[in-house]
């Protein structure tokens, strides 16, 4: 079947079918796969503002052809009391709800509230009984999402060994990672847990943090990767002819890996700005909006990998085990450039998700035992709104607070993109629901309405592990 059919498929594929929890299956008899693609922050603001940029206010992405869509329920608790809940999630505990089954407090790595227990994830389960595991991430390695399948430490920032005590985050953040040195008889950092893992293929960012020593101090934390079966790579073309007997680490980055567009000459959203008059009463004077401004290619993403290229080394390399896989992707970059209020890096970095679903599809057709499902971690900011004021027709310069950028998209309007969550550099995530999408193989077993904590059980069921 031709990637163009089977889109067509799907695309007539939704029906009026109340869809629940399966009983458990039959005993596999070929190889089963889990394809799990997390866009950070990826909510239905995201979605929209990508839509009518990358395929106008009438268009549809392929998300939207995906013949199964639900609800996630996103759930953090209190670090203090783990039976209050929090409103809002980071990249940590929501991640980690994905890959244990277990609600968690924000900022922690596979380990659970207060107790600070480590919590066996569905990658080492996979892995452990058989089955080939990869991840890949547009992110540092070492980041919260990817770390939350490999790792087990209280807090995120505990990346490297330079990072475990007493390392400052940000303003007045420190970490304190203390009982997790390999001296009180912990796992080490975040690092230096993905050097002693034995995970197929794991790409992405983050070669600062492989540069340290590891807390031995013999050898650099790539070093012990390296004298751990991994094969390192840290370019595009290195992708390919990747060898079968060795584990692989590829790290492309220093850091985050650059995105694909960027606003006009670098803009970001701006804020309006009022006349003297209007800032002595609100109902006078006029308020001139930031310009319009196109999205572009970003200089810096030259050369990079782009997350298709990865997600294709990675399932080749996996699809050698005939037992199965599973494979975690994630599209970071949603969050990260919301963060810094840049929506044309969140809508490069979202097609790039769409294009490795794409790749994930095309994968399908040769593989049907093959479970896709498309979900986030939380929601973030960013909030289309009118790009002139409903209100403006009775004489009052009403404009939006905050930051906004005013895209000029494709099809000649102006989409206005708004960011108020603070006042800070940094915009904060948001405490709303976010969808999950899945192929044909997600029907009977994907709820309408989830929790995140059933993603864990929904691959555990459908890979079959004890």
């Amino acid at each position: 079947m031709k990637f163009k059919s089977l889109r067509a498929l799907l695309t007539s594929s939704f029906v009026a079918t109340s869809l629940v929890c399966a009983a458990p299956m039959a005993l596999a008899t070929e190889s089963r796969n889990v394809i799990l693609i997390i866009g950070d922050g990826m909510d239905d603001q995201q979605i929209t503002i990508a839509r009518n940029y990358l395929k106008g206010s009438q268009g549809q992405l392929l998300l939207d052809t995906m013949p199964v869509r639900g609800v996630v329920q996103v759930l953090t608790v209190s670090e203090e009391s783990p039976t209050q809940p929090v409103y809002v999630a980071d990249s940590a505990n929501s991640a980690t709800a994905m890959a244990t089954g277990v609600r968690t407090s924000r900022g922690r790595i596979a380990t659970s509230a207060k107790e600070d227990k480590d919590l066996s994830t569905v990658a080492e389960q996979a892995k452990s009984q058989g089955w080939s595991v990869g991840i890949v991430t547009t992110a540092n390695v070492t980041d919260a999402t990817p770390a939350s399948f490999i790792a087990h430490i209280n807090q995120r920032g505990c990346e490297n060994t330079d990072m475990m005590v007493n390392a400052k985050v940000s303003g007045n953040l420190y970490t304190n990672c203390k009982n997790d040195l390999k001296a009180n008889n912990g796992k080490g950092s975040i690092a230096e847990q993905i050097a002693d893992s034995s995970f197929d293929i794991i790409l992405g960012g983050g070669q600062k943090h492989f540069a340290t020593l590891t807390e031995a101090g013999n050898s650099t934390i790539l070093e012990a990767a390296q004298n751990n079966n991994h094969h390192t790579i840290d370019s595009a073309e290195q992708l390919t002819n990747l060898p079968a007997d060795k584990n692989i680490l590829g790290l492309f980055s220093s850091s985050t890996m650059p995105v694909k567009w960027q606003g006009e000459n670098g803009r970001i959203a701006e804020q309006a700005e009022p006349s003297l008059l209007n800032y002595l009463d609100w109902r006078l004077g006029s308020v001139e909006l930031p310009k319009p401004m196109k999205c572009e290619a970003n200089p810096a993403f030259t050369g990079m990998p782009t997350l298709p290229q990865m997600t294709s080394a990675a399932l080749k390399k996996l699809s050698i085990n005939s037992k199965g896989f599973f494979l975690m992707i994630e599209s970071a970059s949603i969050d990260k450039q919301s963060h810094k209020r840049n929506p044309c890096g969140s809508i490069g970095e979202l097609e790039q998700l769409e294009d490795t679903l794409a790749l994930a599809l095309e994968f399908t057709e040769k593989n049907p035992q093959t479970l896709i499902m498309v979900t986030a971690d939380h929601g973030q900011a960013a909030h289309i709104i009118p790009d002139e004021s409903l209100f403006k027709a009775i004489g009052v310069p009403v404009y939006t607070p905050g930051h906004v950028a005013r895209i000029t998209t494709p099809e000649g309007s102006n989409l206005a993109v708004n960011y108020a969550t603070n006042e800070f550099p940094y915009e904060e995530h948001t405490g709303v629901n976010v969808a999950i999408f899945s192929n044909q193989q997600g029907r009977n077993i994907i709820a309408p309405m989830i929790r995140q904590t059933d993603i864990y059980a929904i691959t555990k069921q459908y890979l079959q592990l004890q």
